[in-house]
């Protein structure tokens, strides 16, 4: 397994020529320390742990490994199928240019009043939000912003050398770049 900063594997998954809508993942607070975990997977892709922690208000850091090389019967289960109470995400290129932006904001108008005008489902708006933003990568999701959901906690135990190494990694990174007291 080799460790790698956070941003590269989010590269690796946004350059994956994988189905967009077959990503899942399930996140929360770390078991110790100060941060949050985030697994995500395709059953053809892979599976991926990322450790991040918002360094300030405007820069996260954080390390992760691809953990397994596809999602089999045994980690299915471990990944919500559908988006219940934990709801979506998805992951985002940004922009080539100004007039690339101007035409996705022209279709998610006409995307939006399409839904607006007629019965929907707030799954597919979601799904076709991301259709035309050309999201690399969405589906569902279980987070807890304030706490660890059992998944979290599932995943953690069937990867735990991955989360024994990726914990020290993300400490060690803390610890370079965390000013402690006054000085």
């Amino acid at each position: 397994m080799r460790v790698r900063d956070w941003q590269d594997i989010l590269e690796d998954v946004v350059e994956s020529d994988a189905d967009p809508g077959g990503w899942r993942a399930a996140g929360g607070d770390r078991a110790s320390g100060i941060g949050e975990d985030l697994y995500f997977g395709h059953p053809a892709v892979g599976v991926f742990h990322l450790k991040t922690y918002a360094k300030n208000p405007f820069e996260v850091q954080g390390v992760g490994a691809e953990v397994a090389r596809k999602i089999d019967d045994d980690l299915d289960p471990l990944f919500p199928e559908e988006p219940g109470d934990g709801g979506m995400f998805g992951v985002q290129q940004p922009m080539e240019d100004e007039s690339a932006a101007e035409d996705a904001a022209t279709e998610l108008e006409e995307v939006v009043q399409a839904h607006a005008d007629a019965p929907t489902t707030p799954d597919a708006l979601f799904e076709d939000v991301m259709d035309t933003l050309d999201s690399p990568a969405y589906g569902p999701m279980e987070y807890d912003q304030y706490g660890r959901p059992d998944r979290v906690e599932d995943l953690a135990d069937t990867f735990e050398e991955a989360e024994q190494l990726l914990d020290s990694e993300l400490d060690d990174l803390i610890d370079e770049n965390v000013d402690r007291g006054f000085q």
